[in-house]
């Protein structure tokens, strides 16, 4: 098969994945989600201003650096399982549920730091759903380090709203029903 070929068998079993769904397409998600959360983070980490920005200059290079340890780790794991990874600014744009915004820069640093336990916490919806299909299809794997990764989102949700002074769920219920 041309490399060509390929690539459209490629795209239409990913369109097939996404519609069952499988916890490959799930994990798709997961992956595009931590990409684009990545350059998020590194947006706060640029902009911030006020008493928030020691903060996020003492702990954002580690969590920018871990998520992208995740992030690899994640692609060989469902490489592993013979799974499709996206690898494309359109595949992460498209399978993302996070929102890039410029004009987030501007905003106050209380405001930057809830945007990133909301995204957090998004993040959180696709990874129990990816851990449920992962065990549901024998990929053991992947729902292991599926789990690794929640509890380690969870430990980030936790530290940024002791920092804020709020309860861990504060300001996330929303997300968390939908």
């Amino acid at each position: 098969m041309t490399p060509e070929e390929k690539y459209q068998q490629e795209l239409i079993q990913s369109e097939k994945d996404h519609h069952t769904p499988t916890a490959g397409a799930m994990i798709g998600h997961i992956l595009a989600n931590l990409h684009i959360h990545q350059n998020k983070l590194r947006q706060v980490s640029y902009y911030i201003k006020g008493v928030e920005r020691s903060f996020v200059q003492e702990v954002f290079p580690e969590l920018i650096s871990k998520e992208s340890r995740f992030f690899d780790e994640l692609n060989y794991l469902m490489l592993d399982e013979d799974e499709l990874i996206p690898t494309t600014t359109e595949e992460f744009t498209q399978y993302s549920m996070l929102e890039e915004n410029g004009r987030l820069k501007y905003d106050t640093g209380n405001d930057l730091l809830m945007d990133i336990c909301k995204d957090f916490s998004t993040q959180l919806l696709f990874i129990t759903r990816g851990v449920m299909l992962s065990e549901d299809e024998n990929k053991f794997g992947l729902a292991e380090f599926l789990k690794q990764l929640y509890a380690w989102i969870k430990h980030q949700i936790y530290s940024i709203q002791s920092y804020l002074g709020h309860e861990v769920s504060e300001g996330l219920e929303e997300d968390e029903e939908e």
